[in-house]
């Protein structure tokens, strides 16, 4: 792969209408698509990718091997626990949190993440329904 610029993401917004968006298709997963800035390796678990979420669009529940970090760069992402995060927002999960990220009216997320994610099935009381969370609904 080569080197990725991206010029003037906050300043006057981020056209992405040249990027390889790709169809996340993974079970507990709907509508989100994304584009791969780098990609594991066997010497170096970590992953970026940029995560399109439209409207009503959410990821599967997971858990984190090791941190995620998230910048919010257009719209609102909601997660799980009920909380939401708009444009500018950085998000920093530990290793160990469990969540479900979903966007009621859409978003673009960059996303980093140490070390893999495993799929899990949520406890009672992991999931709340919030204000626009989409999360609990499918």
């Amino acid at each position: 792969m080569s080197d990725l610029f991206f010029p003037d993401v906050f300043r006057n917004g981020f056209a992405m209408t040249d990027l390889p968006w790709v169809p996340w298709v993974e079970p507990g997963r709907a509508g989100v698509e994304h584009c791969v800035l780098w990609a594991p390796a066997a010497d170096e678990p970590s992953v970026a990718l940029l995560l399109r979420f439209p409207p009503g669009a959410h990821g599967d529940f997971h858990e984190h091997l090791g941190h995620e970090l998230m910048l919010v760069l257009d719209g609102r992402l909601d997660h799980s626990d009920g909380r939401s995060f708009r444009r500018g927002d950085l998000v920093v999960e530990a290793p160990g949190s469990r969540h479900q990220m979903s966007s009621a009216e859409g978003c673009t997320v960059l996303a980093i993440r140490t070390k893999p994610a495993q799929p899990r099935q949520p406890l009672d009381g992991e999931v709340v329904v919030g204000v626009g969370s989409a999360a609990a609904a499918d």
